[in-house]
């Protein structure tokens, strides 16, 4: 077998163009990025429901819900449970770690006159549209907003 595939060149026209179509597809990209050109974005909505909550990790998994102004423990989240949540609060956590900020901080969560929940690290100022993890990710954060508000 003298003509074994491995000896073969790979061919040069495809490879250029697979190069070609990478570097156009970058570009096309940044082009986009820095123009706004493609870019769908979500009309702003007044919030008509605001709740300010800090969210504390505890040595047993769970994680205390505390109203931020007087320091009160709204809701306890159970270990092995609200995953959603829990994913929600490691990535912000994760931002904060980046940014050498505290956990002390409150996080905004919002639901908007047009029916939309939002989450926001008033720290660092992400947010978070919850509605698009679908109907019963937003759920979990909907509690959050009626829960225990004679807490404050």
């Amino acid at each position: 077998m003298s003509g074994s595939v491995l000896d073969r060149p790979f061919p040069r026209g495809p490879l250029a163009g697979a190069i070609a179509m990478i570097v156009v597809c970058v570009g096309l990209i940044a082009l986009s990025r820095m123009t706004g050109v493609g870019v769908t974005r979500m009309p702003s909505s007044e919030p008509v429901v605001v709740r300010e909550l800090r969210f504390e990790d505890r040595a047993d998994g769970s994680v205390a819900v505390l109203e931020p102004r007087s320091n009160q423990v709204a809701e306890v989240l159970e270990p092995g449970q609200h995953g959603f949540v829990r994913g929600v609060l490691r990535s912000f956590a994760r931002d904060r770690r980046a940014s050498a900020i505290s956990d002390a901080p409150p996080f905004k969560l919002a639901r908007l006159a047009d029916g939309r929940i939002t989450i926001e690290d008033m720290a660092t100022g992400r947010r978070i549209e919850l509605d698009a993890f679908g109907s019963t990710n937003v759920i979990a954060f909907t509690r959050l907003l009626a829960v225990n508000r004679n807490a404050q």
